[in-house]
């Protein structure tokens, strides 16, 4: 597994959460209602059901922690090694082992109650059987409280370390503390390395990447080095010993002969000699920093013993730079690069690969077919033509020299017509005449285009005199007129109706008048009669309505009710008919007949009942049963009609479903 993937791992739930986790989904998604009445069978698979699924889900999440966590012998040495100095790799693997050995035990716990749950003889034993398997997994997962937080923390400084590729092309900076690693990183890469003047600014490894002959670069910034045991060492340091140990990279080992870091150069040269095992088969570089305020030049002599030692008994070449002036920089990140990339080239020459590579090659050689040795052919003209110099005012002018003579780059305007291969060499820089592949297109003009032009126009005015023009205009001309009127009055049409669709939205809203203006009915028929129409058939209506209203005020709210004057809507269609041959006795008077007739013998008598929309009276109960029917769900939704869409608030599911609290269970 590569650093990307240990930084995908998901995040470990703690004890706790990890019981809420498995027990909310087994209620979630197992059945929840069982009744004393039900076959015994059915009651023990019912909480076998429950105890499985528990089981499997344990063992689910487990497993997955399980897979995710790295195994370190199989990472790759420089990340196994890494892990191990930063979470000790036996408290790693206890942690996991003691994960594993808990699904094991939640496994046999289920395996164990599923073969009690088997012989269950009541509910209440099935149901004890399950309480006690759920109490002993979670016991068994509350004991890993310790384990799963320190996972936790290792996932999370997981998360957090650099993303380190140990096969890729990478340059080693590495030396003692404060001597400008990191600003030699930031430098060249596109890292922000935290840069401070004093010791173990950096206490981590730090990775930045770059570009060189179009090759993807990592620049790695490793924590400073004392000259100390290695067991002496504390886990800072140990970062960098680990990265010089196992990636196969350039060394790039920092001096700072100026000694402002703090530490002479007896000690950095002590300290090269301490890890120097290190750089076995890696091209390694001395890099003298801060030559901008000491060189190697200006060192003492026994001091400069101490150099050349390193640089001649183990074939170091040395490069300096100066990362406050920026001089040298860009020299000692490509000579490193080169020396990295002829070292690999090398490492891989070695290999059988290339021999397999090299034996499906095959490289053709031409063979002499007679023994005339011809020389290489250079041009009479190639070979007489003079080079090209600057200085020379007999040279031939170029279009960089034009460039300068103009006034260089944005104000130099290149001629493209020079070029141009005509018959005559003014006629480059005409402008009417347009030229196309060396041929002016003015050759190929009709010379006797003028006359027929004149032909064209008089012909024209012969048709224009003998009316052929002027008759189609007449012809067409009530067409158009007509259609033009019909488009305007279509766009005015549409413009008026969206002026009324934006002005007022619910147009069509009935209208209600105002309850303090009422008019009475000789206003209403004076205005009638203004208007030219004959309000007399309204007003003898109005009479026999007011004659009415007055007859049926008299009789009292009994007659009335013992006539069936005020009738049901559910036996409406039974009861209009009864009305007019009811004989409830004298109680319905000749007087109220006598009335109605008087007020509907001025109206014209409808042909059909709309009340019964054209049914037959065969069919009428069944139409008032199928009526009843079709308002049986509106009635128990609470709806006042088919019309009504609206949804009355309803038992919020998730207060009523998921893990019980503590209360009554025996319906469980």
């Amino acid at each position: 597994m590569a650093a990307r993937g240990i930084k995908a791992i998901a995040p470990v739930p703690t004890a706790n959460d990890f019981l809420d986790i498995v027990l909310s989904g087994t209620q979630r998604r197992t059945p929840t209602q069982i009744h004393k009445g039900f076959k015994i069978s059915r009651i023990r698979s019912f909480y076998m059901r429950k105890v499985k699924f528990t089981q499997q889900t344990f063992d689910q999440k487990l497993g997955a922690i399980l897979d995710e966590f790295p195994i370190l012998d199989n990472l790759h040495p420089f990340l196994s090694s890494l892990l191990n100095v930063l979470y000790d790799k036996n408290h790693y693997k206890l942690a996991l082992g003691q994960l594993n050995t808990c699904r094991h035990l939640i496994d046999q716990v289920g395996k164990d109650y599923l073969r009690l749950l088997k012989f269950g003889d009541s509910m209440y034993r099935c149901k004890q059987l399950k309480r006690a398997a759920f109490g002993r997994m979670a016991t068994i997962m509350r004991r890993q409280k310790d384990s799963l937080a320190y996972l936790e923390q290792v996932r999370q400084h997981m998360s957090r370390l650099p993303a380190i590729d140990p096969t890729t092309r990478t340059l080693l900076v590495c030396g003692y503390p404060n001597v400008g690693k990191s600003s030699f990183i930031n430098k060249i890469t596109r890292a922000d390395v935290d840069v401070q003047p004093y010791a173990f600014t950096t206490k981590s490894l730090f990775v930045g990447h770059m570009d060189y002959k179009y090759l993807r670069w990592q620049a790695i910034d490793t924590p400073g080095l004392l000259d100390a045991p290695l067991e002496d060492m504390n886990t800072i340091e140990m970062q960098s010993i680990t990265a010089l140990a196992h990636l196969r990279s350039c060394i790039l080992f920092f001096m700072d002969l100026s000694e402002q870091c703090g530490y002479t150069v007896e000690a950095q040269c002590k300290l090269y000699q301490s890890i120097k095992p290190l750089f076995a088969n890696k091209p390694v570089f001395i890099v003298i920093n801060k030559i901008d305020v000491t060189k190697p030049e200006d060192l003492e002599p026994s001091r400069a013993a101490l150099l050349d030692t390193i640089l001649k008994g183990d074939n170091v070449q040395m490069l300096k730079l100066s990362c406050l002036s920026e001089e040298g920089i860009m020299e000692v990140r490509n000579t490193a690069c080169e020396a990295l990339l002829a070292h690999r080239v090398e490492g891989k020459e070695k290999t059988k690969r290339v021999e397999a590579v090299a034996s499906r090659i095959r490289v053709a050689m031409p063979r002499a077919r007679d023994e005339v040795e011809r020389t290489p052919f250079i041009p009479a003209g190639v070979a007489t033509r003079p080079k090209y110099d600057k200085n020379d005012p007999a040279r031939r002018l170029l279009e960089v020299d034009l460039e300068e003579e103009s006034g260089g780059a944005g104000v130099h305007s290149v001629d493209l017509k020079k070029n141009y291969l005509l018959k005559k060499d003014e006629w480059k820089y005409d402008v009417v005449p347009e030229v196309m592949d060396g041929k002016n297109i003015a050759d190929f003009v009709d010379p006797d285009i003028f006359a027929r032009l004149e032909e064209l126009e008089k012909e024209e005015e012969k048709l224009e005199a003998d009316g052929f023009y002027a008759s189609d205009e007449d012809l067409d001309s009530d067409e158009e007129a007509i259609t033009t009127t019909a488009k305007d009055i279509r766009s005015r049409k549409d413009q008026i109706r969206l002026l009324n669709t934006q002005k007022n939205k619910l147009q069509n809203k009935p209208v209600i008048p105002r309850a303090n203006k009422r008019r009475t009915l000789s206003e209403m028929t004076a205005d009638l009669r203004k208007s030219g129409i004959d309000p007399s058939t309204l007003e003898e209506r109005a009479k026999l309505l007011a004659a009415a209203n007055a007859a049926s005020a008299k009789i009292g709210k009994r007659k009335r009710s013992e006539n069936a004057m005020d009738v049901d809507d559910e036996d409406a269609w039974e009861d209009d008919d009864a009305i007019e041959t009811d004989q409830a006795g004298p109680a319905k008077s000749k007087k109220a007949r006598a009335t109605v007739a008087a007020v509907t013998a001025g109206k014209r008598q409808p042909v059909t009942d709309r009340r019964k929309a054209g049914i037959k009276e065969s069919q009428l109960d069944e139409a008032k049963k199928m009526r009843r029917l079709a308002e049986r769900t509106p009635n128990r939704m609470a709806r006042a009609g088919e019309a009504d869409h609206r949804n009355v608030t309803k038992m919020p599911k998730h207060l009523f479903a998921g893990k019980r609290k503590s209360g009554k269970t025996q319906r469980r």
